[in-house]
Parts: structure tokens; C-alpha cells; sequence
């Protein structure tokens, strides 16, 4: 019926239906995430979405894939990378978390795949090239068409080793990108682990510049790394594309290139959801993923009364019910006026109803150990002025804050601390997790605080700190929000 149809349009349509399209599926900070989650989301699902896709693509993903939950975590990213082989993935590049396991970790995974790892910027210390199956760019044939796909890994690894380096991205973009077009490559796609807007990490990247400085030469960006979605957002012509994170949704891509000469004519974006009931599950792959899971991660240890979110209701308070139960949990575990909690480490929700340990490990995967130290309140001071904008980073216990945003700058800023005002020369004791304490991410300003005034507390760490709350406390109810305000 739709030959027949397309038969008696012929002679009516423009030229353009002559253009040849190509289709690419991007995805981006699964993060172990391979079953559904409120009846979204999972391997499955996205199986079962390319399993109903009528033409050839490519399937591409931006990192960050090797933790965040208890398979992801134990098998070191393996797992991860083993579900990828089975759906078929083309490419990925390097996130920042796949360094999690530090250097050992890195080369069973760039192993293990049986796709390419495209990252133009990752390079071996010692020799000076790229890492076992780690390739800048790779050019791939769909339907006639040629696309090259350029990778650029994440420049800040979780866990800086000594085997390898990672330059500058846009660097190493313009050097391979002079590459593929003396290949002749039809379309250009550069994949990233950062992203157009990164305000999740309080740093704007270098991802739109790419759209400024190399329009017509590249044609789509697809990133990832802040958890966002973008879909049909373009600078100076150039598709951005980002897919948010857990594998709760898909990007379908589709190119169209003209039939003659094989030149880039457009290119847009659909977000598809992995709603189970709307996609359904490809069932080979649900059993499969099934089989893979860790035991005895799924036995009750505690309740929550009501679901306690990691985002605030109110909008003018930065705190959350789930943040702020953690940073408490964390200063009494500590014995220190003030805990400091980075917000990004919180990964899910606490919903309502049986809490087990997959649930905790969700939320915060991280094996952060605890770390206490003193400061003097002009660093705090310097501390939370440096976390607000342009989104809040940080969870404090026994410190509240007020300010006032004054076109993107932080104005009136209150802070107090056992309800006293901050003074610049008194000492207050401090904790929080070692990743921070250490200048990880945002953490940076903690690098101003010499290392050997900083000790360790105890052997637990952020998630057993929560997990034994939980089971203290149960059934969980949020706390109130309120401790970081925003005043108009």
C-alpha cells in the first residue's frame, strides 16, 4: 500500500523527496541504569525501540556508562559495556566517570567492547597515542551516506591517574576534522561528554563553540555529561542534541543529505521516551539484562513514608528534602558543626514505600569516605559564594544561607552558622565527603585547605551513612526545605 501511494505522488512532489536520509540513536549517562524505573527507561525498552526501526542507522552514546548503580558498580563497568555489545552500539566516548575505577579500570573497558571508543583527545602518557581500541574519529556508511563521527572525551576524569592524558577538545576537533573532510565525508558529527549548557557542574563548557567556530564544516553535536535535554537546538546552523541521562529516554536523529551531490542539506531531533507500556520490552534482551543482576540487592531494609525528592518544591529555596537529610546524617556521623553535601551525588529519588539496598545505591553509588577538617569563616564565605550560581552545588547541616541574585552575581549573601553569623577569623569545624574534600569537580575550592589538615573520619562512607539512617529512622519522612533561600 505505501509503494502504491508513493507511485501516484511521483509526479506531483519537488525534487527534495530525492534526498537521501540517514538515521542516528543517541544516548547518553546511562550510568548503569539498564532496568526501568516507574515503568521507564531500560535496556529492554531501548531494544525494543531499534528493533522497530525500519531503516539502517547508527547507535552512538556520550559516556559516562561505567557507574551509578550496583551492576555498573561491582562489575566495574563491564556490565555496562557487555549491554552495549548486545544492542549493538557503533561508538561511544569517554566520560568522566569511566575513570571511577582509576587507571586499572580503564583498559578492561576500552577491551571489552566490540565497538570503537572515539575520543580524539585521550591519549597514553608514554607512548603518545591513543589507548587500545580508542580511535579520534570513525567513518561509517549509512544508506550510501558517509558520516564521520568525531569523539572528544570529558577533560576531567573523575580519578586523575598517570597512564593517560586528555588535551584540549577543540584542538583535537580541528586536527581530525581536517582529516575526515580530505576523506570526503558527507556529514560530521561530533560526540561529546560535555554539554551545551553545563550549569550542573558550575561551568559553562566549550560545547557551543563548536557551533560557532565550525558551522558548515560540522553539522551535529551530540553531548551529554549534565544530565540535560536539548533536542532541535542549533548555533549558527549546527544541531545540538543531548538525551538526559539514565537511559530513561532515546534521541532519533534524522540527516537528510542531498541525492546528487551527497552535500548536507538538514538535520532534527525527537526525543523518544522508554515508556514501557507505550514501546514495550524486546524480551530476550529484559532476560538477559535479568540474568545479570547482582543478588541480594533487592531485600527490604527500610521504608520510606512519603517520597523524599533530591529537587526542592519551593522555588526560591536551593535545598532539598533528600540533600538535607543526607548532610545531616552525614554532620552527626561526623561530629562537626557543618557537613557539607554535593547535590550532584545525590543521583535518584527516595520513593515512597520499601527501600532496599539497589535503592541506595542508586542514589548515591559513590564509595566517598567521610573527611573532616577546620576553616575559618572567610573561607566558608568564599566556599558558598562560589556554589550558587548559576544553580546551587552544594547541601550544608548546622549552616543556612540567604542571598540575593543580582543579574547572575550574588548579592546580600547571609550565612550563618548555629545561628550566628559567619565571622572571618573564627574556626569552625567541617566535614564532608572525601571527593570533595579533596578538590574533586566542585569541590575545587577545598584545594585552598592544605591536605594534612584534613583527616579521615571513621571507615563509612556517604551511602552506608544513609542506609543506616534509614534503618534507624524508619519509616523516612523529608525534611523541611529552607536552608538555602534566594531572595528576590
Amino acid at each position: 500500500m505505501k509503494k502504491f501511494l508513493l507511485l501516484l505522488l511521483l509526479p506531483f512532489v519537488a525534487v527534495g523527496l530525492f534526498a537521501k536520509t540517514a538515521v542516528l540513536y543517541h544516548t547518553s549517562d546511562i550510568h548503569g541504569f539498564y532496568y526501568p524505573k516507574g515503568g521507564q527507561g531500560g535496556v529492554a525498552a531501548l531494544a525494543e525501540v531499534l528493533d522497530e526501526e525500519d531503516e539502517d542507522y547508527l547507535l552512538l552514546d556520550s559516556g559516562d556508562f561505567s557507574n551509578g548503580t550496583a551492576e555498573a558498580k561491582r562489575s566495574k563497568g563491564l556490565k555496562s559495556v557487555d549491554l552495549m555489545n548486545k544492542l549493538g552500539y557503533d561508538g561511544a566516548t569517554i566520560g568522566n566517570h569511566e575513570f571511577d575505577f582509576k587507571d586499572p579500570g580503564v583498559e578492561p573497558i576500552l577491551k571489552k567492547a566490540e565497538f570503537p571508543f572515539l575520543a580524539a583527545n585521550l591519549f597514553e602518557k608514554q607512548s603518545g597515542k591513543h589507548p587500545v581500541n580508542v580511535k579520534p574519529y570513525q567513518i561509517y556508511e549509512v544508506d550510501d551516506i558517509k558520516i564521520a563521527v568525531i569523539g572528544i572525551a570529558n577533560q576531567h576524569p573523575t580519578n586523575k591517574g598517570k597512564l593517560y592524558k586528555i588535551t584540549k577538545p577543540l584542538a583535537a576537533l580541528e586536527r581530525n576534522l581536517k582529516e575526515v573532510e580530505s576523506q570526503k565525508a558527507d556529514v560530521v558529527v561530533v560526540l561529546v561528554h560535555d554539554s551545551l549548557q553545563d550549569d550542573k557542574h558550575g561551568v559553562m563548557a566549550y560545547v557551543g563553540d563548536i557551533g560557532r567556530k565550525y558551522s558548515g564544516r560540522v553539522h551535529i553535536v551530540l553531548g551529554g555529561h549534565a544530565h540535560k535535554i536539548f533536542q532541535n537546538e542549533y548555533v549558527n546552523k549546527v544541531l545540538f542534541v543531548e538525551s538526559g541521562c539514565y537511559l530513561k529516554n532515546v534521541s532519533k536523529v534524522t540527516i537528510e543529505t542531498d541525492d546528487k551531490t551527497g552535500k548536507f542539506v538538514s538535520a532534527k531531533s525527537e526525543l523518544i521516551a522508554l515508556d514501557v507500556e507505550k514501546v514495550g520490552q524486546d524480551e530476550e534482551m529484559a532476560a538477559y539484562a535479568e540474568s545479570i543482576k547482582e543478588p541480594g540487592m533487592d531485600e527490604v531494609f527500610g521504608e520510606a513514608a512519603e517520597k523524599i525528592s533530591r529537587n526542592s518544591s519551593v522555588k526560591e529555596h536551593k535545598d532539598s528534602p533528600l540533600n538535607n537529610w543526607i548532610a545531616d546524617l552525614g554532620r552527626a556521623y561526623a561530629g562537626t558543626q557543618i557537613f557539607v553535601h554535593n547535590n550532584g551525588g545525590t543521583r535518584v529519588d527516595m520513593e515512597q514505600g520499601p527501600v532496599t539496598k539497589r535503592e541506595t545505591v542508586d542514589m548515591h553509588p559513590f564509595e566517598n569516605t567521610i573527611v573532616k577538617m577546620e576553616v575559618d569563616g572567610k573561607f566558608l564565605k568564599f566556599l558558598v559564594k562560589k556554589s550558587l550560581l548559576p544553580r546551587s552545588l552544594f547541601t550544608y547541616s548546622g549552616m543556612s544561607v540567604t542571598y540575593r541574585n543580582k543579574n547572575g552575581k550574588v548579592k546580600d549573601l547571609q550565612i550563618l552558622v548555629d545561628g550566628k553569623p559567619v565571622e572571618n577569623k573564627k574556626i569552625y569545624t567541617l566535614a564532608t565527603n572525601e571527593y570533595i574534600a579533596f578538590g574533586g569537580s566542585e569541590g575545587w575550592p577545598f584545594k585552598r585547605i592544605d591536605d594534612a589538615k584534613k583527616q579521615a573520619v571513621g571507615k563509612g562512607n556517604v551511602r552506608t551513612i544513609l542506609e543506616n539512617g534509614i534503618k534507624q529512622y524508619s519509616p523516612v519522612k523529608p525534611l523541611p526545605t529552607g536552608r538555602i533561600v534566594e531572595f528576590k
